[in-house]
This record gives structure tokens, sequence and C-alpha cells, in this order.
């Protein structure tokens, strides 16, 4: 026994219990400050209070004369660093650049939104800090503020960006053909239309955002510790703002407690907190408490819609047109623009309709810059179309399920071209539609809403199919890295470019390592998030993980493989093409038509040792491979819910949950679960009540804390039925297409459509909070 040997039980496709839970469980994680250098001053960031306001002037002398106060900057003292980038180009009406205001680590002349970061102060704890901050004085001049992005489009809005952004536009971009969906609604037998809008969300990490830096002078490198989607690309981006090469900053993104795509960018604290320590020659530690991270993290969604589907008379989709606006805030984060716009794809969902056109205009605000959010447009997109499908049916007087059904794409029809961007190599949605609509039990809904009235509540079926993009771009996706190396004593090492942060990458890559190369997961150690120690990577979002890391990772291995047997070949004294691998059990090379072989470990002691290594190969077994998936994947699936309503009260119960999902081939049922249960977590609570919103006037958000901003407990989760679909995908060698955003892109529309359902109205805007309930309820009954 060389303690590789494995039950091929524990490989891919086993529920395996995620491997990271026998730390992270007992209090072992790693977060970002449960290292800090010594010697490490306590940071504290003096924020804006106003929405909109020029700095007059700031007086700190008085702060940097408090006992225990190491350094106290401000923009003028950080003037020199570049701004924070975004990488989604787009443009106005004609054709001009979308405006880009200066996103500074510090603001210099102007404030934008509540919460803007205009001082930092350094001390030797955190009380001292504190007292720091408060004793600046800003002298300001306030302006009028304009928080959501109708009235910032409004003629005579105030603009958050005079002269550089006219009416607050930042761009119009628009996909489809306009015309041809302009002509099938005309000549429709039937126009439905719906005006809604997708409520403001905070991330609401577990862990709220913090990072540790320090400077080493005799190096001339900084450290920035903090927990980030993709180590590799904040820190080539913090490089270019500091001015320094990318070689110059080392990140290290440890153990985080959540990210949902809003920590996928650099940070204005980032770029303070590396100068500053810089400066001072001691390291930095910043953790923010939860009512400044609600207001300095960035939000996500927010869009006001209106849809329009055309049916003809016999209930088939003709066209569906959708002008959106999208409030981005105040700057442009990384990737501000691409959710409202890079995922439009998502409107065709699984359907045929055969014209599709799309506006979407974005508004620059005085609120937190928009990012990514889990599902990052895909579940604004399915919303809008499953929303604008249960109107279709409702004033059309038609099933919503079979009006579904009449328009699905069928099978056959793979590969499908939307013409809207997305072309779906594979899915059968008839098929998960039919396994949801039986595990729910639709037949058996009447009985169960008769005796919920019985009870004096009010009951509704919700229904939506879902589709997303995962691991996009669509035809160009973005490559990734995995290096593997096997050490001398049979275990390896895996570097991987992509970053765990609550996924359980931990668990997944040692079943791949079993499964490619009969290692035990107990063999196999996994670094990520190191842009010291892991050479190249992109990172962790868009649901890319297993198919962009797992095709890395199979790259690297099949090198392994390859070199591996040039190695046995060797020590079996025969020809190269006679032998075999076989990963299971315990990863074997052998003479083909015989009992001799050699394991991998034994080829890996080989491989460390001189005398065996066949000339020209390099001592040790190692392999890197940095390549991309074929083209990207669509997950799909079909949602079932069931809730009740207490017309009393306004309360939203939800009491039934299925889902019939098809992510490809299944690596981990286990986990696969888990993902669509936090998914859909994250949309019940976006639909019934999280919603972050601001005064009008003056632009304070008013859901700062977990006082104001309600979250799903455990509580109020009913246990979910998840069952799988897996239609395998060809573009990557898992056959896998992601799971980590699926729950989230089907919960909004389900649930909506559930409590629509049980107050017998056409629509209600989310978040569906008691009170907007209650109200609904008179209104349909008054």
């Amino acid at each position: 026994m060389d303690g590789l040997v494995q039950p091929a039980g524990a490989g891919i496709g086993a529920p395996v219990r995620r491997h990271e839970d026998r730390r992270l469980l007992r209090g072992l994680g790693r977060y970002t400050e449960d290292e800090v250098p010594p010697g490490a001053l306590h940071a504290v960031f003096l924020r804006s209070p106003h929405a909109a306001a020029r700095i007059l002037s700031i007086d700190a002398a008085a702060a940097r004369a408090l006992p225990g106060v190491r350094g106290v900057f401000t923009g003028a003292d950080l003037a020199g660093l570049g701004t924070l980038p975004c990488a989604v180009p787009r443009h106005r009406p004609g054709g001009a650049p979308m405006p880009r205001p200066p996103y500074r680590a510090l603001a210099l002349d102007a404030v934008a939104h509540v919460g803007d970061p205009v001082a930092l102060v350094a001390a030797e704890t955190a009380a001292a800090a504190r007292d720091a901050a408060e004793a600046i004085l800003v002298e300001w001049e306030t302006r009028p503020a304009v928080v959501d992005a109708a009235s910032a489009l409004a003629p005579g809005a105030p603009e958050v960006w005079p002269g550089l952004a006219p009416g607050n536009l930042a761009f119009e971009w628009t996909l489809g053909d306009h015309a041809a969906a302009a002509a099938a609604i005309a000549g429709a037998a039937h126009v439905v239309s719906l005006d809604f809008r997708v409520s403001r969300v905070v991330g609401a990490f577990m862990e709220p955002r913090a990072a540790v830096a320090w400077h080493d002078a005799a190096e001339g490198r900084f450290t920035l510790r903090s927990g980030v989607q993709g180590a590799h690309p904040v820190r080539d981006e913090l490089a270019a703002v500091l001015g320094i090469p990318s070689s110059s900053l080392r990140v290290i993104s440890p153990d985080m407690g959540g990210a949902f795509g809003l920590r996928g960018q650099p940070t204005q604290e980032h770029a303070a907190l590396l100068f500053a320590a810089r400066a001072l020659g001691r390291p930095l530690r910043w953790t923010a408490d939860r009512t400044e991270g609600m207001q300095s993290d960035p939000h996500g969604r927010d869009t006001h819609n209106r849809v329009e589907l055309a049916l003809d008379a016999e209930g088939h989709f003709l066209a569906l047109r959708i002008e959106t606006l999208a409030n981005l805030g105040a700057y442009l984060a990384l990737m501000g623009p691409h959710a409202s716009t890079n995922n439009l794809g998502g409107l065709a969902g699984v359907y045929r309709t055969p014209v599709i056109a799309a506006t979407v205009r974005g508004a620059f605000t005085n609120t937190q810059p928009l990012a990514p959010y889990r599902g990052a447009g895909r579940p604004e997109a399915t919303y809008a179309v499953e929303r604008a499908i249960d109107v279709a049916a409702a004033r059309l007087g038609m099933d919503r399920v079979a009006l579904r059904r009449r328009n699905l794409i069928p099978r056959e029809a793979m590969p499908f071209r939307t013409g809207l961007v997305f072309t779906y190599d594979s899915g059968d949605f008839a098929r998960g539609m039919a396994m949801a609509e039986a595990a729910a039990d639709v037949p058996g809904f009447a009985a169960r809403r008769a005796a919920s009235e019985a009870r004096g509540m009010r009951r509704g079926l919700g229904v939506a199919n879902a589709i997303e993009i995962s691991a996009g771009p669509p035809r160009t996706p973005a490559p990734e890295s995995a290096e593997v190396r096997v050490n001398a004593d049979g275990s390896a090492t895996f570097l991987l470019g992509t970053h765990n942060h609550g996924q359980g990458h931990e668990t997944v890559f040692r079943q791949m390592a079993l499964s490619l190369l009969g290692l035990a997961p107990d063999r196999v150690r996994i670094v990520a998030g190191d842009t010291d120690a892991v050479s190249q990577g992109r990172g962790s979002f868009g649901s890319r993980s297993v198919v962009a890391g797992g095709t890395a990772l199979s790259a690297a291995t099949a090198r392994i493989v390859e070199r591996g047997r040039r190695i046995a070949a060797r020590l079996l004294e025969c020809g190269e093409e006679d032998v075999e691998f076989t990963p299971l059990p315990g990863g074997r090379f052998a003479v083909v038509g015989t009992d001799r072989g050699v394991t991998l470990a034994q080829v890996a002691a080989a491989a460390h040792a001189p005398g065996p290594i066949p000339p020209g190969e390099d001592a040790g077994l190692t392999a890197q491979a940095m390549v991309a998936p074929g083209d990207a994947t669509f997950p799909n699936g079909c949602h079932f819910c069931e809730v009740e309503v207490d017309p009393e009260t306004g309360r939203v119960t939800l009491d039934r949950y299925t889902v019939a999902d098809d992510v490809g081939t299944v690596v981990n049922p286990l986990l696969m679960h888990g993902q669509i249960h936090g998914g859909v977590a994250q949309g019940f609570g976006q639909a019934v009540m999280e919603e972050a919103r601001f005064d009008a006037e003056s632009g304070q958000l008013l859901a700062a804390s977990f006082m104001d901003y309600a979250l799903p407990r455990a509580g109020d989760l009913p246990e979910f039925e998840v069952l799988s679909n897996p239609q395998p995908t060809a573009t990557n060698p898992l056959g896998a297409k992601g799971a980590g955003e699926a729950g989230t892109v089907g919960a909004l529309p389900a649930v909506i459509s559930a409590i629509c359902d049980a107050l017998r109205v056409e629509h209600i805007d989310m978040p569906a909070t008691p009170e907007r309930v209650w109200a609904a309820l008179r209104g349909a009954t008054g």
C-alpha cells in the first residue's frame, strides 16, 4: 500500500461531504485578519455623510495630534495614484464613449455617495483611529442628490457629474433586431406589457470586507491580504492604480465568508491601505463594520424595466421587447455595466421566440457602484420573460404551465441559436419541466389550496423556467490555470487559478484527483488565492470554477499521465506505446496484456531520482495547463414553489420548493444541492424581504444594518427537493455546466409567480413585503 488507494465511490459523481468543513466547522479557517504582521496599525476611514457635496476644506491637524495616531491621509495625499478601472466599455447615443468618473482611492474635490471615503487614519489601536477620524473637520458644500435611474434620467434632474455625464446618462446599449420586433408586435394577435422593478440588494457577506496591507522597503514589494474572487486580476488592476509592475505586488486571498460577485474587483480601500503602508513603513489592518460595509460595498441589481411579449392566436411567442433603465451608482465598478448588458442573451429563456430586442440605458446616481451579484444579469433577464409569460397567461385565460410547454425549445433543436448572442449546445427543457411538475405534485395543489383557505390563508403556486450562461463569454471563454505536482512520496499539490469562497472547491478538485489520477483525497493539497504561489489564474465568478478550472485541471492531469507513461516505460523496460494508465484503484501504469506495472507513486519517486528519467525530461513529475473550455455552457432548470399568505398580516411563507436542474455532469450531488439551496435562498430573500432603499432627498441609505435590511433565516425556508436532469455538454472534458448561480436565476420569478397566484393579482413588485402584500390584497378585493 502506498497510500493512494481510495474507493471509486469518492470520485466524480459521488456525494462526498465537504473536505474544507473539517477545519471551517472547528473554527480553523484562516480569514483576512487571522494573519496580521507584527506591528500592524489599525486603519479607519472617514466617510462622507452626504450623498452629493463639494469638499471645500479638510482640517486634520487635531486628528494628527491625538495619542497613538501615526498618520492621516486625504485625497490630496493620494492624488498621484491612478483611478480604479472599468473593464466594460460602452457608448452614449451617437457613439461618444461612456463617461468615466474619477474613481479615486480617497475623494479629492467632491463626494458622490454616502460612504464615499474622504480620509484614512492609521493608529496604534482601533479606538484611537476612530477617535482621530471623528476629530477631522470637513467643510462641505452640499448639492441635490438623485438616487434612482428613472429620476436621474428625467429632464432637469441634478447631475451627479456636472460637465462629464450630461443628463446622468452613462450609456445606451441595444441588442437584437428592433425593426423586426416592432413589426412582429404590431401584427400580433395578442401583446402584453408589464412595467416592473428588480430591486437593489446588498451582498451581506458573513465576513465583512477586510484587508491587511504592508510594504517591504528592502525588496520594494507590496503585499495585500484580502478576500477577493480573483487574486491575479486584482493584483494587476491595483498595480496599475499604484503605478508599479505587477511583480511588485503580492495578493493573498484567504478564506472568506462569501462573495457573490461583489468581491471580484479592486477597491478604494485596497489602494489607500497599500499607499499608507508604504508611506508609514508599517503594516495596516482594516475590517469594515456592518453599517460601513452596507454604505460602501458595491450593491447588486437595481433596474426599472418595461417588457412586451407578442403572441399569435394559439399562444405561440412571436417577439419579446424590453427597455431597461439600469442604476450604475456614482462610479463605474470594474464590471459595472456587465450585469445589465452582457447577459441579455438570457431573454431568450428556454423558448422559441423568433425575435427579441433590448435597449438598456445606464444612469449615474448618488449611490454606491453597482457590481455583478449572483447571476449577474441572468436573474433579471429570466425574471422579465417569466413574468411576461405569467401576465400573458392571465390575460389570455391560458394555463401558465401549458403556455410555457407550448413554446419550449425541443431537445432535437440543439444546438439552438437564440438569435440573441447565445447558442445553446444541449438541454432537454421539456424533460426537466415534466420532472419538476411531477415532483411538485401540481395535480394535488388544488387540495392544498383548499386546506389553506380553510385555515384562513391564501396559497399560491409559482412556476419558472430558468437558463443561464456559465464560464462565458460565449465562444471565447476566459482560460484558467492549473498546475499539478506529484511529489516523491506519492502525494500531490494542486495549484489552481480558481478561488474557493464557499463553493466546495477543495472537495470537488480532490474528487477529480481520484477519478483522473487515482490520488486519495487526503493525499492532495490545494493551493489557491496567492499570486506568489500560483503563477496565473482568473479566479471564480460566473459559475466557472468546475467548467473552466476543471478543464485546466483535466489538461494538467492528462499531461501528468503522458509524462508518467514515458517514465513507466523506462521502469518496465518496454515501449511507451505498450503502457496504459488506469486511475482506479490507486493509479497504475501497466504493460498492456500483462500483470506487470508500477503505481503513480512509484513513477513519482522515480521522477524525483536522477537515474530512471528518460533523456530530455526534467526532474520531478509536474505539469501545468492554462486552457479554456471550448465554449460557454448553459445550465437550466424548472422551478415550482408554493407559498402561503396570511391575509391579516401580509406575511409570505415559503411552504414547498421543487427544482429540476440540468448542470451537466454532476461532480458532487451533495454540493450541487447545496449550491441550489443557497441560490434559491438568496432569490427568495430578494423576492420577499431584501431591499437597499435610499431616501430620495438626502440620498441616505435607509437599510444600513440588519435592523433595517432583512435576510431570510433557516426557519424561513422549507426542505428543498432538488432533482437532477443532467444533459452533459461537449464543451469541456467533464461535461459540466456550472451550478453556483442557477438557483437564484429561477427563484426570483418562481416566488413572485406564487405570490401573485395567491393574491389573485397580475403582478407585485419585489420585495413582496407584508406591507405591499397587504396593500395588494386590499386592492384585489376592494
